[in-house]
């Protein structure tokens, strides 16, 4: 296990130059672990990493083991849509120390089935520590198949699957292989953990962290009455990352509750006034800010 909560940490990039911010990384890494994450993951989309050079993902990586590394798990996002270079990231993170590896299906280049079991083998053989298994295809377009996730639990260190996507069905087949069982949606933990999930991979929980422990503690534990009440008073969060494209909002959200979090690198462009309007609204409802 690498826990239930983990939080797929935003990178802070300085106002003035656009590079990485490491010290405010390494201090909102610190506060996501004090405020109920398990874990973080690195440089995942919520992170840009499309954005980032290689140097500046294994730099994150360091900077996180050194930062909460022995307390809490660091994920490294090593997935790319060229397996070489998802096998050259997650040789890397390997040798720096990470605890396990976030790998997306390939996205763009559309492989067939047979070709995403060709690229999850190719990247096992890099290390022997835990694969989490990216399946988004909302992003990616291309969804991965109930044959293919039986596939892919036969590869020994295939040990988790982050799932956004809400087809139940499929969800509670990942469950079955024997698999971890991460919701990739938020809004999508409540019903995984109702068939067996063990929580989620969230971005909601940079600021509401403590509660979504406290849902899945709720729901591991069999009270799913209190699990679906917190899931309820959360909504506002949902709503929040619905106001644009991810990581944009939950950095607007950061930015109104004190966290230096820079802005984005293009294309990602910050809130204008209309969502920054509409994330303080998300925030007053869930009690974070006062209304004006």
């Amino acid at each position: 296990m690498l826990g239930n909560v983990l939080t797929a940490v935003v990178t802070p990039f300085r106002e003035r130059d656009g590079a990485v911010d490491f010290d405010a990384f390494q201090s909102l890494a610190r506060h996501l672990v004090d405020n109920g994450s398990d874990g973080i993951v690195v440089a995942g989309t919520t992170g840009e990493s499309p954005t980032l050079s290689d140097s500046e993902r294994l730099d994150l990586f360091r900077a996180a083991i050194e930062a909460v590394g022995d307390r809490a798990t660091v994920v490294a996002g090593t997935g790319t849509y060229s397996t070489a270079h998802s096998v050259h990231l997650t040789e890397q993170a390997h040798e720096l120390g990470a605890d396990a590896f976030l790998v997306v299906t390939p996205y763009y280049s559309k492989p067939p089935q047979r070709g995403i079991v060709a690229h999850f083998e190719e990247i096992a053989r890099a290390s022997d520590r835990p694969i989490v298994v990216y399946n988004i295809p909302a992003r990616v377009v291309v969804n991965i198949e109930p044959e293919t996730i039986t596939r892919l639990a036969e590869i020994e260190t295939v040990s988790a699957v982050k799932q956004a996507n809400a087809d139940l069905a499929q969800a509670r087949h990942i469950v079955e292989l024997g698999l971890t069982l991460y919701a990739g949606d938020d809004n999508l933990i409540q019903p995984f953990l109702e068939l067996g999930g063990a929580g989620g991979v969230c971005v909601h929980t940079h600021i509401v962290g403590r509660q979504v422990a406290d849902q899945v503690a709720a729901g591991l534990a069999g009270d799913l009455e209190r699990a679906r009440e917190i899931d309820a008073e959360l909504q506002p969060a949902y709503d929040l990352l619905k106001v644009q494209s991810n990581p944009i909002a939950i950095k607007a959200a950061l930015e109104l509750l004190g966290h230096r979090v820079g802005g984005h690198r293009l294309p990602l462009v910050a809130a204008n006034e209309g969502e920054i309007a509409a994330v303080r609204g998300c925030l007053e409802r869930l009690g974070l800010l006062v209304a004006a």
